[in-house]
């Protein structure tokens, strides 16, 4: 499973796996978690930038928007996500 590292405002690197990608409306979003087995809590990043390798990604955080990605990844993933 892939993987993509984050540095936390601390600046704790944080791994996450990948479960699912996908783009709407010409941005990129990723369905992580920090477990690669089990049931765990998932977050959804936006890709901000792309400088080179770096890539830089924030936590989706409006209500309306992560509702709507939620229901893309469910169908993507064919899973019910708990809220």
């Amino acid at each position: 499973m892939e993987t993509i590292r984050i540095t936390d405002e601390t600046g704790s690197e944080i791994e996450f796996y990948v479960l699912e990608q996908t783009t709407v409306s010409g941005c990129d979003y990723l369905l992580v978690t920090e477990d690669e087995d089990g049931d765990a809590d998932c977050w959804i990043l936006k890709k901000i930038t792309e400088d080179g390798e770096d890539v830089i990604y924030e936590f989706v955080e409006d209500d309306d928007i992560l509702t709507s990605l939620s229901k893309i990844f469910t169908e993507l993933m064919e899973v019910d996500f708990e809220e």
